[in-house]
Parts: structure tokens; sequence; C-alpha cells
């Protein structure tokens, strides 16, 4: 057996091995063309044709494997590399190809400047995969190690350690039902002063304050590019429409919850993928006012809008042990795989 560098010329083996995976069902991925090979493994930030290792037995691809280097990428960490995908074919398990391609990753990282290799979300790469029970529902990203993947014990076995689970959550919109008790949530906070709805650019609401006090940097930039397209009356050039080349007719409903001309919860924008999927970006509320029902109220009309949209369903991830599980559930969303966050020292 040969550990080599990825060659161009080993792709349509590379696809073979991937597709021969998902059938089997060891693997939750979504089918590989050679077009969305090149894509993701060639074309994104954060990938170098040198952190991309092929195994070669008797002249035939038997395996690979992809990673991402340190600060190749906008948001990367000094020390911090990423293993994006690891796979090898059913006739040559059991005679060392993934340690060997692993080895020769962890190797080419260390000398990179990598202290540390982490299966996680915070990796650009993002693969699509394909919900369980469902006619193909599809979400864009996986955030670790897929728990019941084939390949689970084999990260453990070579020193990956578990850092953070999630639960992958999902609801065919179809089955969608609002709860009566969401509009009537709804009307007590009218009566509190606080207005839940789509962003309405008459309020001139600040969101700052909201910023502060939940320590996000990230959602005051979502908030500034999203409130900026609606005040120019424009699409946000950033959305993931343009992403899926689908241009948006204008700015994208952005759901909030305002008092005195704050904004102090909110959610979205409404999105939507080529697939069906409603793009679910996150949820927030003002610490001060937790534990009122804004997040149920907001996350219900998201759901709402979704549908609105035409979306046909929508996925999310949420940690473990997060009390927004409890509002999803309600909701109608139902758990789908568990993953984890794994990281393994390079000493």
């Amino acid at each position: 057996m040969l550990i080599r560098p990825f060659l161009p010329t080993d792709i349509p083996a590379a696809i073979r091995v991937w597709n021969e995976c998902v059938r089997q069902g060891e693997v939750l991925y979504a089918p590989m063309t050679e077009e969305r090979f090149g894509k993701t493994f060639f074309d994104r930030e954060g990938c170098e044709p040198d952190c991309m290792f092929a195994a070669e037995s008797e002249g035939r691809l038997c395996g690979f494997v992809h990673g991402v280097p340190p600060e190749s990428f906008r948001g990367g960490k000094p020390g911090n590399a990423y293993l994006t995908v690891l796979l090898d074919d059913a006739a040559s398990r059991g005679q060392g190809v993934g340690k060997a391609l692993l080895e020769a990753l962890c190797g080419h990282m260390k000398a990179r400047g990598a202290a540390t290799l982490f299966i996680s979300s915070v990796n650009p790469v993002n693969l699509s995969w394909i919900i369980p029970d469902t006619p193909g529902h599809d979400h864009n990203n996986m955030p670790g190690l897929d728990e019941d993947c084939a390949g689970a014990g084999f990260f453990l076995h070579e020193g990956f350690e578990r850092r953070y689970s999630e639960v992958a959550m999902y609801i065919d919109l179809s089955d969608y039902r609002m709860s009566p008790k969401v509009p009537a949530l709804q009307e007590k906070l009218r009566q509190e002063g606080i207005v839940t709805g789509p962003y309405d650019p008459a309020l001139h609401c600040g969101f700052d304050r909201l910023c502060d006090r939940v320590g996000s940097e990230y959602w005051r930039d979502v908030l500034r590019t999203e409130i900026a397209a609606w005040e120019a009356g424009e699409p946000n050039a950033d959305s993931r429409f343009w992403a899926d080349g689908i241009r948006p007719a204008g700015p994208r409903v952005l759901l909030t919850a305002t008092h005195e001309g704050e904004i102090v919860g909110f959610t979205g924008p409404v999105d939507l993928q080529k697939s069906g999927r409603g793009w679910f970006t996150g949820i927030c509320t003002d610490p001060e006012y937790g534990r009122r029902g804004i997040a149920t109220v907001l996350f219900n009309l998201l759901l709402q809008a979704f549908r609105e949209e035409g979306a046909q369903f929508t996925t999310l991830f949420t940690g473990m042990e997060n009390p927004a599980k409890k509002i999803y559930t309600e909701a109608g969303l139902r758990p789908a795989r568990a993953f984890t966050l794994m990281a393994k020292p390079l000493d």
C-alpha cells in the first residue's frame, strides 16, 4: 500500500469510494458528483492541494483523506487544523488504510504548525448530508462526527477525544401546525409593549444594546447587514439565495421582538435553499427579556414564514442540553441524528 498526494486523476475513483459508502449506509453524506467534488475539495476557501492524500494498492485507489490547515481561511486559528473526510473502500478494510491516511494527514498538519486536529463545523469545507427517514431532505453541513457512522469507533481508537455533542433536529413543514398558545403568547407580549413580527424599517430599532448583552459580534453583523439591506430596499449581497443561484426579490424577512425602539430578540433572516430547506441561521433574545416566551413566538413565526416562502422542511443543530431544545420540540421538530465535535492532540 502506498500513501501519496491526491491527484486530479484520482477523482473518479474517489467518487466511487464515496458513493459506495453512501449506498451501504455507512455514512449519511449526499451522493457525490465530479462537479461537486471539485467545488468541495479544490475550489473552497481553506482547501490546499497538499492537504489531501490517497491510499493506493496495486495501482487502485482504495481510500482518501482531506484536511484544512491552520489559518488557511477567515476565522482559522493558530494551531487548529481540521479533518474534513476520511473514507476507504470495503475491500480494503482491516488492512490499516484508514490509520495510514490519518497518520499522513496528522504528520502534514503538525509540520504546518497544528497542535490539534478537529472534526468540527468550524471547518470551512461543508459536507451536505441526507436526513434519515426523509425523502432525500438534506442539511448543508455536518457539525462534527456522526455518532452512528461506520467509522465512529475508529476515530476514538485513534486518539480523538469527545469535546461537545449536538443533535440535529428536523421537521417536514407540511406537518407544522402553530400551537394556539403562540398567538396568545404574542398578544401577552404586545400588552407588555413587546411587538413581535417581521422587521419594520419605520421603527428605526437599535440593536447594539442586545448585542452588547449577549456578547456577540456575529449577531451584530447579521443585524447590521440585514437592516442595511432593508434601508436600501435591495437584497443582501451575501444572501444564501445568491449562493444557490436564486436572486431574491428584495430584502429577506427578519423576525424581531422590539420594545421601546430597541430590538430585544430576533431570528432569521428567512432564506431558502434549492433543495427546499428553510435555512435556520439562529435565534437570539436579550437576557434581560428572557423567560417571557419571546423565543417561542419568534421561532414559530419563522416556521410559518418558511412555509410561506415555499420551504418544504427545515433542520437545525442545538446542544444536547440547550434549553432552546424544548422550544424546537414543542414546535414539532424531532431529533434526527447526534454529532460530536472531536479533537486529536498532535503531540
